[in-house]
């Protein structure tokens, strides 16, 4: 079940739901507007040949960032991590989506290809996995709407939530962008 605007505003007195600076201009409906923050992640593709997922790709990356009186220009078919500027997060029963607006779909930006979900007990600066689908660069400003929110209570609370000592929770509590671990879910011989 996705949480109405009475239900978000209950959820962050009870502290369910974290919103870092909540803005109550930016609740909607049924979810809430996150900004743009200012750090960028590019491949430098002039290095790399293949992008392999057992190996760390850190190297390969180039960290960009953005004044707020600037703009990140997204060419056509380009891709680019990006960070929420807002911090959020939620408890053990529930979860959230990340999804884009629809206005900037309509300009053929995609704002994740496929890690729209945060799951339950994580809280973080989200990275967003940025494609430009449209055949004409789109400009990017910090501090723009860029995502909504949607947080959906759980049947039952998780029993090993995100963060758990079980896992590799990779990218609890991030506050920054953040490139591809998936590597270290592959075994490494030292």
């Amino acid at each position: 079940m996705f949480l109405s605007d009475h239900d978000i505003k209950k959820a962050l007195k009870s502290g369910s739901v974290i919103i870092q600076d909540f803005d109550p201009k930016r609740l909607q409906p049924a979810s809430y507007d996150v900004l743009l923050g200012n750090d960028f992640l590019l491949f430098d593709r002039h290095q790399l040949g293949v992008i392999d997922p057992k190996q760390n790709q850190d190297k390969y990356m180039r960290k960009i960032h953005v004044a707020d009186d600037e703009a990140f220009i997204l060419h056509p078919h380009e891709f680019a991590l990006a960070v929420t500027k807002d911090f959020f997060g939620v408890d053990k029963s529930l979860c959230c989506h990340i999804m884009g607006k629809s206005s900037l779909a309509r300009l053929g930006l995609i704002i994740h290809t496929t890690a729209g979900f945060v799951d339950p007990g994580n809280q973080l600066n989200a990275t967003l996995e940025l494609y430009n689908t449209n055949s004409l660069p789109v400009k990017l400003y910090p501090g723009m709407k860029i995502a909504q929110i949607a947080f959906c209570r759980l049947e039952t609370p998780a029993t090993k939530p995100y963060g758990h000592p079980d896992f590799g929770s990779k990218y609890f509590k991030s506050g920054s962008v953040e490139g591809s671990q998936m590597w270290k879910n592959f075994n490494h011989e030292d």
